[in-house]
């Protein structure tokens, strides 16, 4: 949390605290006012003085609404600007991330992280600029003004405190774990709602209906459960506060009458009295506001820390791109908490205007090659193995890859990904996902925004897979000129796809199991045989 706090604009929050020591201390002084108004003008008729201390009353009052209106104000600022500078942060964290951070805590978490969590914090922010001070305020000023009208009345309010610390620390002591603990189910509910949104066609293909349901409701019980608990822990503080100022109301008039009968206190001190029970009793109950979002925005703060203070694995890859050549050199790697090598001493150099083939069985290690290739450097333009748009236009998505590319570059890429022959206008919608689209024109759009780039190796991961064999090889043949001065890394399923390539290298198992032109790896790589001849069988089965 104090990383967040730092995070503060000074200059406003100076003014946030500062509109709200106007308003407590102009609300302080009323019930002061009163007491004297009703000793020196009411009882002895001073009519005069009524008047001069009711303009007074007047002022305070106003400049008290003002300080009230300028404190939400900053306060409202200050809090929404954190929580926007928050998600923009985590956003951006995001986008750094590798698969060993995604992994660790999954995309629902990190979408409650950057929504519900964020949100928390904002809400704990706002309410402490509004009403943290002030209970504090009502209750040492109260206790100093009320000492001032009678010492003796005073002691009652001052032995109220201990009980009240007591009551908000076991409140805070046993809600704090149960909030931790609803956000944690809040993940979960977000994941088991999201499979079940997105594995809708497969749980109802196999009558799971009822099973996917149970789990999501038995989450959906315990986060229930916990809430509830934690509900019914926080609602005690609100009538314990109530019944101890009640209780002291009570015991100030009791004591204030016998002494006011006395002649040892007189009753404007007493009116002073009751008005300032009343006010502490309205600070503690808004301080319970504030003790209600101390431990699920703790624990929100805490959550958001986690993503924003992660350290983002670097990958040491041996990879030279200079503008000539595109070299990797004894590349190892290893995902994290596996034991087996997902990629083992690597090795190969491809030239400008040359074309690299990736080749190999499921599991082989393609992707994960490509995927470093990719990440470690800028001057790349990629397509991803799933063919990813995004809700707008088609114009709106190639602008992704270049902002200031013009229509004719974009048609021009187009008709290269033999895009052009179903898009009308640039205009057009994209659905989410592209959802208006086929798997092969999801595909063509991806590759025209790939090439669009400017890069200086273009990589492919298994983009020509959802493509007939004419579309691919037309692809191909017109991207030629697009990628002369470029590397360009194909990665493919099909021999067909990779077999005019000017090297080609064969995965298995994450070793480079051959390097060379498809003639050379027919006549000495065992496995590249293996797959084109397993591919010859299929397609003649079929």
């Amino acid at each position: 949390m104090k990383q967040i706090v730092k995070m503060l604009p000074f200059g406003q929050t100076f003014w946030a605290i500062l509109f709200l020591l106007v308003q407590t201390g102009c609300a302080l002084c009323l019930p002061y006012i009163t007491a004297g108004i009703v000793n020196r003008g009411v009882l002895t008729g001073d009519t005069a003085f009524i008047w001069r201390q009711g303009g007074l009353m007047i002022a305070l009052s106003a400049a008290s609404v003002a300080g009230a209106l300028l404190n939400v104000y900053f306060s409202a600022r200050v809090s929404y600007r954190l929580g926007a500078e928050l998600r923009g942060l985590i956003y951006k964290k995001v986008l750094e991330f590798t698969k060993n951070e995604f992994d660790t805590f999954g995309a629902s978490s990190l979408i409650t992280r950057g929504t519900q969590d964020v949100t928390q914090v904002q809400n704990l922010i706002e309410m402490g600029l509004k009403f943290m001070i002030l209970a504090p305020l009502y209750l040492t000023g109260g206790i100093i003004l009320t000492y001032l009208l009678s010492p003796k009345i005073s002691l009652i309010f001052i032995g109220a405190i201990p009980f009240l610390a007591l009551a908000g620390f076991f409140v805070y002591r046993f809600s704090s774990p149960l909030y931790a603990k609803m956000q944690a189910l809040q993940d979960q509910l977000n994941l088991v709602f999201r499979e079940g949104l997105t594995g809708a066609r497969v749980i109802r293909a196999f009558n799971k209906e009822d099973r996917e349901y149970e789990k999501y409701q038995k989450t959906n019980t315990d986060y229930t459960k916990t809430a509830i608990t934690a509900g019914t822990i926080m609602s005690v503080f609100g009538p314990l506060v109530a019944m101890l100022m009640g209780g002291a109301t009570i015991l100030i008039m009791w004591i204030g009458a016998g002494s006011a009968a006395a002649g040892a206190i007189e009753i404007g001190a007493i009116m002073g009295a009751v008005n300032y029970a009343l006010q502490i009793l309205i600070g503690f109950s808004l301080m319970m506001m504030v003790i209600l979002s101390i431990p699920r925005g703790q624990i929100s703060a805490r959550r958001v820390n986690e993503v924003l203070n992660i350290e983002v694995s670097v990958e040491n890859v041996p990879l030279l791109i200079d503008g000539e050549r595109l070299a990797v050199n004894h590349l190892t790697f290893s995902y994290p908490h596996s034991d087996k090598k997902a990629l083992e001493d690597i090795c190969f150099e491809v030239k400008n205007g040359q074309t690299l083939a990736i080749i190999g069985s499921t599991g082989s290690g393609k992707s994960t090659l490509v995927n470093r290739i990719a990440r470690r450097t800028g001057c790349v333009s990629f397509a991803p193995q799933k063919s990813i748009l995004f809700f707008g236009t088609i114009r709106s998505n190639m602008h992704i890859a270049k902002p200031e590319a013009s229509d004719e570059e974009i048609w021009r890429v187009l008709k290269i990904a033999q895009a052009a022959e179903f898009v009308q206008s640039l205009d057009d919608c994209v659905e989410k996902g592209g959802g208006n689209f086929s798997g092969g024109q999801k595909q063509r759009l991806c590759i025209a925004r790939t090439l669009l780039k400017e890069a200086k190796a273009y990589v492919f991961d298994d983009s020509f897979s959802a493509l007939d064999f004419k579309t691919d090889s037309e692809v191909r043949a017109a991207m030629k000129a697009q990628t002369a001065n470029a590397v360009t890394i194909i990665v493919a399923q099909r021999a067909a796809t990779v077999a005019n390539a000017d090297f080609i290298a064969v995965l298995d198992n994450g070793r480079l199991a051959g390097f060379g032109t498809h003639a050379e790896l027919r006549a000495r790589c065992a496995v590249y045989n293996e797959i084109i001849e397993s591919q010859a069988y299929t397609e003649v089965a079929s």
